[in-house]
């Protein structure tokens, strides 16, 4: 059981839902984002999902692109992700999964990449462009190394999709909870409530929510329904219009926490 599955086992005891914060790594630089997942952790965050910025993230918005394209040209890569988790580990202890495209990680390597990330403390893997038909291998070294791969649904995923799904995915599975990409949204979807029912007469695995929650009251709302609530594009906003400010770390880290659920 790694720290995933501990983090869900206690908060289902203390009946409350896990709150994951989404944040580019490397955006505005890799010093700060480690300052913001040692804070994050203070102000009660339960899972941190890093971003490994790629020059073509299909599944992001424009706030999230514009964070991956600035930390790339500040020399961002995937080594120095995991070195940053790696040292990262001295200080926090809440679970961390990256959210990366498969392009780094083929060109890493699949086992190599399962190695370092677990060798560095990484606890799950989100890999958008990676479905289950074409992820077996990856998936079985993945579960033999004790790392989760962690699958999306999306509200156009069919019954059978939902259970090939449910089988492969560790962890928790994700509910893309719109037909678009990342960013925020004033309203949540109409049929997420129906959406989730369905998901969890299927699957007793926990179900979070990402893609368009941007405020307290979206977020207090999905997590009535849901086992965990994702905000990345709203963090990301935060960051973006502090950059350069003294209290950065501190701004951004007080947005987070009204919106822990």
């Amino acid at each position: 059981m790694n720290r995933i599955d501990k983090k869900f086992k206690q908060l289902k005891k203390k009946g409350k839902k896990a709150f994951i914060a989404f944040i580019t790594a490397g955006y505005p630089d890799l010093s700060t984002t480690a300052k913001l997942v040692i804070e994050f952790e203070k102000k009660g965050v339960d899972i941190i999902e890093l971003g490994v910025p790629f020059s073509d993230p299909l599944a992001d918005g424009p706030v999230i692109q514009q964070a991956s394209a600035d930390s790339l040209k500040k020399g961002t890569n995937l080594p120095k992700i995991l070195d940053l988790v790696k040292k990262l580990r001295k200080q926090v202890s809440l679970p961390i999964c990256l959210m990366t495209y498969y392009n780094p990680v083929f060109c890493f390597g699949d086992k190599r990449f399962v190695d370092k990330a677990v060798a560095s403390g990484v606890d799950g893997v989100i890999i958008p462009d990676l479905p289950p038909e074409e992820a077996k291998e990856f998936i079985n070294y993945a579960n033999q190394k004790g790392l989760s791969n962690i699958c999306f649904v999306a509200p156009t995923s069919t019954n059978a999709r939902i259970k090939l799904i449910a089988k492969a995915d560790r962890g928790f599975i994700y509910y893309v909870s719109l037909t678009g990409v990342t960013g925020s949204r004033k309203n949540l979807s109409a049929d997420l409530k129906a959406n989730l029912a369905r998901i969890k007469k299927i699957t007793p695995k926990p179900v979070c929510v990402g893609f368009g929650i941007s405020s307290a009251s979206q977020a207090k709302a999905v997590a009535k329904i849901s086992d965990g609530v994702i905000v990345g594009s709203a963090i990301i906003e935060q960051i973006k219009k502090n950059i350069g400010h003294h209290n950065l770390i501190q701004r951004v880290s007080g947005f987070v926490a009204k919106l822990n659920v």
